[in-house]
This record gives C-alpha cells, structure tokens and sequence, in this order.
C-alpha cells in the first residue's frame, strides 16, 4: 500500500538523524491520523524500518571512530570491556535499548562509537518499539484528537529539546572521559578495600608482581 510505503520512508529518514529528529511514535501517530493506514501493518512497518534507521546510524557513527583519537578509542574499549565483563551489564544494555528512557538516537550513536555489536542492540530495539509504537497508534486510533494535540506537543515541547541537549551533552562526556584512567583507578581502590590487612599498604606495583 502506498501509506505504508510512505511510513516506511519516513520513518527510516528520522531514525537516521542523529538529534533532535521528532519521536517515531509521534511521526505514526501523525501518519496514522492523516493517512488512515492499517494499524497493524503500520505499527510493524514502523518498528521495522525505525530498527533499519537506527542501524545505519550506528554503523555510520562506528566509521567514526577512526577519527578520535587513540586515548578517546582505548578507553571506550575499555568502558565495553567493563559492561560487558557481568551478564547483568550487557542485560542492562539490551534493556536500556529496548525501553530506552533516553533519546535512542544518541543511544546508537554511543554503540557505533564504542564498538559494541550492533545486531542484538538493534533487536531489542525493534522489540521495544513494535510494543510501545502499538500502543501509541492503537491510542490514535480511538482518541484521533488528542493524538493531534500529542503530535503538536512532541515536536515543540521545551522539555523534548532539553532532553535531547542532555543526551547530546551525555554523547560528548562518552567520548572525552578517559575511561580507561578512571576504571583503573577504580579498579585499584577495589583491590585495596578487599587486599588483607597487612597489605593494604603495599604500592600498587607489588600487587601486580604478586599476582604473577
């Protein structure tokens, strides 16, 4: 159908920007009011191709990293390493995608930037979506004015823009940080806390030659 066609199109074009896109539910809800297409088909149409936007954003954000610097790489290398050392920290991760509480554009930009797969991300992504775009749109449905004034509300909102500055500003701390330095200190002080008593004091270079 040319409606879905059209969705699709759309939809994949926001999900490529990296800020300050309008959200995906308001631009199907938008869609569902103005074109009348179906709701089902619409709503898998949309987290399919919001799921295909999103992917290319991160890979193309991916091909970046090449151009940080090599401090900027390692300690993102570093932050992966760390999340994904305890399976509650990459379950953390699949959740945080698939809920995403934060704008999901800065989200997969982050991903691309860190070197994480992209694939399982993604999924959880589309899942998320495929259950809370049907909720908005089956909503549209029933309370077609009010969906109007929602779609108004989400691109003009003072609250949305903040949000989206926080999750740029949030973006940016990603890559300066040098995550490398801080989790080795981190590290460092862990093993203080748990070493025994009497060797609490032992500098940092014995403890490595310790454990050889």
């Amino acid at each position: 159908m040319p409606e879905l066609v059209v969705a699709a199109a759309v939809v994949f074009a926001v999900n490529l920007l990296p800020a300050f896109g309008p959200p995906t539910w308001a631009v199907l809800v938008g869609l569902t009011v103005w074109l009348d297409p179906p709701v089902a088909a619409t709503v898998a149409v949309g987290a399919v191709a919001a799921a295909c936007g999103r992917l290319l954003l991160a890979t193309g954000a991916r091909r970046l990293r090449g151009r940080l610097a090599p401090e900027r790489v390692a300690g993102m290398d570093a932050l992966r390493q760390r999340l994904l050392a305890h399976r509650a920290g990459a379950l953390a991760g699949l959740a945080l995608f698939a809920l995403s509480p934060v704008p999901s554009a800065q989200l997969f930009v982050a991903a691309g930037l860190s070197g994480v797969r992209l694939l399982p991300l993604t999924a959880a992504f589309f899942a998320g979506r495929l259950v809370s775009y049907a909720g908005y749109v089956g909503a549209a449905t029933a309370y077609e004015a009010t969906a109007r004034r929602a779609l108004g509300d989400s691109l003009t909102s003072p609250a949305g823009l903040a949000v989206q500055v926080v999750a740029l500003a949030l973006l940016v701390a990603l890559v300066r940080v040098d995550w490398a330095s801080r989790l080795s200190r981190t590290q460092t002080r862990a093993r203080g806390h748990t070493a025994p008593p009497g060797r609490r004091g032992t500098p940092a270079g014995g403890l490595h030659q310790s454990g050889r």
